[in-house]
């Protein structure tokens, strides 16, 4: 680190969208090779804050009001957006929090980065592809020379994210800002990536901006510490003094509602916790800690008998199918009412497959799902109808699942309509105002469109829109990984209150591993499509025995930045789910090491 010239020095700045100010006097410096943090609540400014340096406010109605954004001795505040255009992704990158959005569909994501690599650097196309695939193995993706030619629809969502930040760095640029850049990856892939974000800002000095809410990424990976609330910088620090000694109450609500892997040792059953909330500018600790204790184990509501998914990948010229992804092999397990069983696994393991075939969103090619006693194949359209009522999705990604030319009252009263469950329209308007309260939204915004909120906000408003046609199970996918850690610690109770009210239950597919100790009842861990370890959420935390479940555990973060923590280094050939056909996966038989607890035998 230098204590010349600040790499980035953002002094005074003030963003509005007509009147309404939504960054005030934020001032902050980011050194070369220092990584700052901004953190805070969804809607604190946090996005917007580095939309601003890159000067993408502009394309959105925002102006400054006052304020200099000061980059290598030049204010980008007063550049024009043909200056900008030299700058973005050559000097200054980012990595967007959402994707699927922020990658073009229609172009394959190898002629993506590639564009990114040819619009900066004076090379041949051939090299710039070689150079794209070194990036995308760089970044973990298994089979990167025929993945460049795949859409993003194709990949899943921790694979998209990985290529956004292959494009990032495809520049080497000055100045990287990482917009929620890991909440899509699983913790091995997360830990890789954040390696990877280490050593190219070692060797090339490059300053990082990183926008999170996970502050156990916080505590790893960053020297300094921003803590924004309501626009406002409440509290900067570094880092160790910031976790040791916050001034501010809203740093310590915030650091109060961090889930930590490993607290719950010793206890049977999931928790609802005491949550601490900021009133009047001072902190309140509201509701009490209780066992969700809330399972009927007599008949199983869902069944999932050697379930097996693939993909077609690679044809001939004449359409002969020549290699398939298998998605999911031979999987089996059941949920029963009140319960929550979480999938974990790294991305592109099976997790989203299950839960889109248990939504009927995906064909299985072979296996049985049951609901109630009875089976999907057996079930009448009319049965079918009633299903997709009873067992609601919340996607990963709020953006794309909410229709953007659709207010998101009309969105949250969509499955009332379709299913006749409410007719009278002002009783319609009244729920639809009471599932926004109870996700924490003011009813008041039931006439927005989704494009004005925060990503953690659209994901409250895709919760109400799930909960709004009183569904017996919810396959919540990753639903808690867009959102700040308070919010999060709220809708983690809110699920667990309306658990134990209505007696839901949750297939709960997330890479968080300290939110799905807190929260589920059992756990199976995900592999390649096949269950690796299954058990009580006691048995897999405390007595991890599967060798990947226990490198799994130690790739977690842990919010503690005096804790010292050898980089995790994965090595060896990435594992490929793409076989050519007739060389089928080898399918692992379990041992049952404890009452409940199945555990994949481990090849000699």
């Amino acid at each position: 680190m230098t204590t010349s010239t600040p790499l980035l020095s953002i002094e005074n700045l003030t963003v509005a969208f007509g009147q309404s100010r939504v960054v005030e006097n934020l001032s902050f410096t980011v050194e070369a090779g220092q990584t700052v943090a901004v953190v805070g609540e969804s809607g604190s400014g946090k996005s917007i804050t580095s939309l601003s340096i890159m000067r993408l406010t502009d394309h959105l109605g925002a102006h400054f009001e006052s304020g200099r954004i000061m980059f290598e001795g030049r204010d980008l505040a007063q550049a024009t957006q043909r200056e900008m255009r030299s700058i973005r992704g050559n000097d200054i990158a980012m990595i967007f929090q959402e994707p699927m959005t922020s990658l073009n569909p229609v172009f394959t994501v190898g002629d993506q980065i590639t564009e990114a690599i040819l619009l900066h650097q004076n090379i041949s196309r051939a090299e710039a592809r070689e150079k794209v695939r070194q990036l995308l193995e760089k970044v973990r993706l298994p089979d990167a020379a025929n993945l460049m030619d795949r859409y993003p629809h194709q990949l899943s969502g921790g694979m998209r994210q990985r290529a956004m930040i292959a494009m990032a760095l495809a520049c080497r640029p000055k100045l990287l800002i990482a917009d929620e850049p890991t909440t899509a990856l699983d913790v091995t892939i997360q830990a890789q990536i954040l390696n990877i974000m280490r050593d190219l800002k070692k060797e090339l000095g490059m300053g990082l901006i990183f926008i999170t809410h996970d502050m156990g990424v916080v505590a790893e990976m960053a020297d300094h510490v921003v803590v924004m609330w309501k626009g406002k910088k409440v509290e900067e620090g570094p880092v160790r003094e910031i976790f040791a000694n916050p001034k501010h109450p809203y740093t310590r609500a915030l650091l109060s509602a961090v889930p930590r892997l490993g607290s719950m040792t010793g206890e049977p059953l999931p928790k609802r916790r005491a949550l601490t909330v900021i009133e009047d500018g001072q902190p309140k600790i509201i509701g009490d800690e209780r066992a969700q204790d809330t399972v009927r184990s007599d008949e199983p509501l869902l069944s999932v008998r050697d379930l097996v998914v693939r993909f077609d990948i690679k044809k001939t010229f004449l359409g002969k199918v020549t290699h398939r992804l298998s998605a999911v092999s031979k999987v089996s397990f059941d949920i029963y009412p009140g319960e929550t069983l979480a999938l974990v696994g790294e991305s592109g393991s099976g997790k989203s497959t299950i839960g889109r075939t248990i939504q009927q969103l995906q064909r299985a090619q072979s296996g049985t799902i049951s609901f109630r006693g009875k089976s999907f194949a057996d079930m009448t359209p009319a049965e079918l109808f009633r299903l997709r009522q009873e067992v609601q999705y919340i996607f990963q990604d709020p953006y794309a699942s909410l229709d953007p030319r659709k207010t998101v009252g009309f969105s949250i009263a969509e499955p009332i309509h379709t299913h006749k469950l409410i007719t009278d329209r002002n009783a319609v308007r009244k729920r639809v105002h009471e599932l926004l309260e109870r996700v924490g939204l003011s009813p008041s915004v039931a006439s927005r469109y989704p494009h004005k909120f925060s990503g953690g906000q659209r994901q409250r408003i895709c919760i109400a829109r799930a909960l709004a046609s009183n569904p017996k199970l919810i396959i919540a996918h990753e639903a808690l990984s867009a959102l700040d850690v308070s919010i999060q610690a709220q809708i983690i109770n809110l699920f667990m209150e309306l658990q134990a009210d209505l007696g839901l239950s949750y297939l709960f597919i997330s890479h968080d591993l300290a939110v799905v100790e807190q929260m589920s009842h059992r756990v199976a861990v995900l592999y390649l499509g096949q269950i690796m370890e299954m058990g009580s959420r006691q048995q897999i935390f405390e007595n991890p025995s599967h060798p990947y479940t226990r490198r799994l555990l130690s790739a977690v973060p842990i919010a503690d930045p005096t804790r010292e923590r050898p980089p995790v280094q994965i090595e060896g050939e990435i594992p490929n789910p793409v076989r050519r056909v007739g060389d089928e996966p080898a399918i692992v038989m379990h041992d049952e090491i404890a009452p409940g607890h199945l555990v994949a035998r481990v090849p000699a």
